[in-house]
């Protein structure tokens, strides 16, 4: 692959592919735009900042970048995550210091990006569960919510937490702005039906249309509705960043480069057509760390590929990067010809764009389709959701982490161990449940199948499971099947060195069946190697039991 993976399929861009990108770049801008500069108001900061975002990061991806498809401007959750972090850093609000301090963040994480490209972290993304992310993700769409009812209503609020800003709300709803309410809802209301009569339809679009030709004619501004008010004119000029607030800025930076990655890695490959390549995870790192580099000395927030707009894009009929360099364009041509426009529009308009699409981020039937699956699973996804909640959207990120690898680790502590049986008439052994009663057993065999990798934190777990079961069967040979034993070590390996002594002890021999290349070595290395012999490190299942019966028989 090139430097610059663009010149991979460039030279090659076929002439029919020019009008399907540019419809789908037009297409997604319809969507990007509008959404970027809700997002922005997410963050704290001014819409423009949106648009710098829906210029900037989607050039620098468009060259470097290797999901075609893939739209890198801002996310709902990360808009939400920065918004969290520049409240700590910049608590006034001052204009001029949130931008700085928004380009210092944007910079920051994508320093963190390549970095963690150069360490070769790609495989960090996978340390996230789906169900942690499903709870996380429902968990900041719910508190994103919160935080735009207010500009729905035409009050405010101090945010000090998710449960006293429920509190603060509820007492400050005697104070609603009818007009505010009436924009707001009607925006809800023309959203939710386009999305349902009109899928095809930019919604935000329109509703921003409608929004800033609604506040023109009725003077909306002297009837008390906000509006967004003046919007710079013209290209991002060079924001440099603010090297003291690094200290304060790097732990929020950590999380939203990590949100960043794991959500554009995943809508990379899920929107990833047939025949293209999937992304290495390591130069999407680089890409959108250079795209986050770049965007932030620009003016831009933090961002990364999001699903909705990549999933647009797709629809659309992206065929290259090229779309997303038309979506770039359009951003520019809106802040060199419509920023005037632009200003004019409600605020109450742009927070039912949010509200609408971070709905999409509270996936109820897919937390019910985990608790079918799995209850131990679901009970993630709510913890993870109750961290977002309850501690707030950055300490949300390490909640997430942490019960992640809380889970990936009790599941490795408590493996599988099943006892199996042979499918009549054939030399198939699976588990033996209730659903197979006819599965056929051998008297004084005990067959059973230990799965993943052995150490230290399970063996002995495997060894509970175990001895009850040779308490119950009383065998004269215990088979233990490691076909699904991907590896074996030390300490696991010392256990079984001990567990054949009982065994012998008690008159029961161990045989070892279908091991790998990798376990059969260590076994054979060690004492346990010398004292089963060839004799019983056997190939399969089918001659373990054809050697036990041909024991039988002979010894009759």
């Amino acid at each position: 692959m090139a430097v610059i993976p663009m010149r991979d399929w460039l030279g090659d861009y076929p002439r029919g592919w020019l009008r399907l990108d540019l419809v789908a770049g037009l297409t997604t801008a319809a969507v990007v735009i509008p959404k970027a500069m809700a997002y922005a108001t997410i963050a704290g900061l001014p819409v423009e900042v949106g648009l710098y975002t829906a210029f900037v990061p989607l050039v620098i991806y468009a060259i470097l970048g290797t999901s075609r498809p893939l739209s890198v401007t801002t996310t709902t959750t990360l808009a939400i995550l920065t918004g969290t972090q520049l409240a700590l850093v910049v608590p006034n609000g001052d204009p001029a210091a949130l931008l700085t301090a928004s380009a210092t963040l944007a910079i920051l994480v994508g320093a963190m990006l390549i970095l963690a490209a150069v360490l070769r972290l790609g495989v960090v993304a996978s340390f996230i569960s789906e169900p942690v992310l499903t709870g996380f993700k429902a968990g900041i769409g719910l508190v994103i919510i919160l935080d735009q009812v207010p500009k729905l209503l035409g009050i405010h609020i101090e945010k000090t937490g998710f449960l006293r800003d429920i509190l603060a709300l509820i007492a400050q709803l005697p104070e609603t702005s009818l007009a505010t309410l009436a924009v707001g809802g009607a925006m809800l209301a023309i959203l939710l039906g386009i999305e349902r009569l009109a899928p095809r339809v930019p919604a935000p679009l329109v509703a921003v249309a409608l929004g800033i030709a609604v506040s023109g004619l009725l003077a909306l501004q002297d009837q008390g509705v906000a509006i967004v008010g003046h919007i710079p004119q013209g290209l991002p000029a060079l924001s440099l960043p603010d090297l003291e607030l690094i200290a304060q800025l790097w732990p929020g930076a950590l999380g939203i480069a990590l949100m960043s990655f794991t959500e554009s890695i995943a809508a990379a490959r899920a929107f990833a057509g047939r025949g293209e390549p999937q992304p290495p995870p390591n130069r999407e790192l680089v890409a959108t760390g250079l795209a986050n580099v770049v965007g932030g000395l620009f003016g831009a927030m933090p961002g990364g590929g999001g699903t909705s707009q990549t999933a647009v894009n797709r629809r659309a009929g992206a065929r290259t990067q090229i779309a997303g360099l038309v979506t770039a364009a359009a951003a520019v041509a809106t802040l060199l010809l419509l920023a005037p426009l632009m200003g004019l529009m409600p605020q109450a308009t742009l927070a039912a764009v949010v509200i609408i699409y971070s709905i999409g981020l509270i996936q109820p039937v897919e937390l019910f389709d985990i608790l079918k699956i799995r209850r131990m699973e679901f009970l993630w996804a709510l913890v993870a959701f109750a961290g977002v909640v309850v501690l707030g959207t950055l300490k949300g990120i390490l909640v997430a982490i942490i019960v992640s690898l809380v889970s990936l680790a009790y599941q490795a502590a408590h493996p599988r161990l099943y006892v199996l049986g042979r499918k009549p008439g054939t030399d198939i052994f699976r588990p033996r449940t209730d659903e197979h009663p006819e599965d056929e057993t051998v008297s004084g065999l005990l067959l059973v199948r230990p799965e993943g990798r052995l150490f230290f934190a399970n063996a002995q777990r495997i060894g509970e499971q175990l001895w009850p079961l040779i308490e119950a069967a009383e065998p004269c040979v215990l088979v233990m099947d490691f076909s699904a034993v991907i590896d074996i070590e030390y300490s696991a390996l010392k256990m079984l060195v001990e567990g054949e002594e009982r065994l012998r002890a008690r008159g029961i021999e161990l045989w070892l069946v279908a091991l790998n290349p990798e376990v059969l070595s260590m076994v054979q290395r060690s004492s346990l190697g010398e004292t089963l012999g060839r004799e019983r490190l056997l190939f399969n299942l089918p001659l373990a039991v054809e050697r036990f019966r041909a024991r039988v028989t002979a010894s009759d």
